[in-house]
């Protein structure tokens, strides 16, 4: 298998998790952004009404890097940027 489709695979399965909890950012107003995947470090951007909340940190650490774990075990950390 080449670098590039492992790549792609790991980037599925992140893009997979990120979906199974946009449903939940939606629903308060907000959204989530993949910006990289590097050395199995996921960033992202939260977005709308996530950018302001006072629970995002507790949204990242325990929702969305929890959720991209679940769907892509080889992910070490999510980091989210504003």
């Amino acid at each position: 298998m080449t670098q590039d489709r492992i790549s792609t695979n790991l980037e599925t399965k992140v893009l997979n998790g990120l979906e199974s909890i946009r449903p939940f950012l939606n629903k308060d107003g907000g959204d989530i952004e993949l910006l990289t995947i590097e050395n199995n470090i996921v960033t992202v951007r939260l977005l709308g009404t996530c950018v302001q909340c006072p629970m995002s940190v507790s949204t990242m650490k325990f929702g969305v890097e929890q959720k991209i774990k679940e769907f892509a075990p080889e992910i070490t950390e999510v980091i989210s940027i504003g």
